[in-house]
């Protein structure tokens, strides 16, 4: 027997509808990630302490990361209800991440990689691929958990076969960009 949330709410949207609202939402997300980058300090509040955030990231990402395999292994042993909650955790360690990235960017401008050698390009392809593939994973990742909640699994599946490798490789590719730059913050 499987076991889904479903919601009436969203059962009554239709799919244009559904469209416009998961792309309208990752555009305001990614316009406001964007704004941050061109302009770190615009939205800067005198005394908000932020250094501690760039570990909280990669805590958030690595746990998001396990939740993510440990989800996909749970639905392979047909737990889904097990399944249900890792997912559903590492949507909202995403959602959690994504609040706390823009909070930490519009008061930080970050930090400026270091490293020399061969670590430098290694560093840049990882950090290029993780800027690259992050604002995919939003879109991706809602689709899927709309599926999920309209008990669409069928639709869920096909769409989760494309999330998870791109929100795995985002959340772990976040840990890294945190491990290289960590002596330079």
């Amino acid at each position: 027997m499987e076991t889904t949330f479903e919601s009436p709410g969203l059962g009554r949207l239709s799919e244009r509808a559904l469209a416009w609202i998961i792309y309208g939402l990752t555009a305001v997300v990614c316009g406001l990630v964007v704004v941050l980058m061109a302009s770190p300090e615009s939205l800067r509040f005198e005394g908000l302490d932020v250094s501690l955030l760039p570990a909280f990231h990669a805590t958030l990402n690595g746990t998001c990361a396990a939740l993510l395999v440990a989800g996909y292994l749970l639905v392979r042993r047909r737990r889904l209800r097990a399944h249900q909650l890792a997912m559903a955790g590492a949507f909202i360690l995403s959602c959690i991440f994504l609040i706390s990235y823009v909070i930490y960017h519009s008061q930080s401008a970050g930090g400026t990689f270091g490293g020399e050698g061969w670590i430098r390009p290694v560093y840049f392809f990882i950090l290029i691929s993780h800027i690259a593939l992050a604002p995919v994973v939003l879109p991706l990742a809602l689709y899927a958990v709309v599926r999920a909640l309209r008990g669409e699994l069928g639709k869920h599946r096909a769409v989760a076969r494309w999330t998870f490798p791109v929100w795995l490789y985002v959340a772990v590719t976040g840990v890294l960009v945190y491990l290289f730059m960590a002596p330079y913050y």
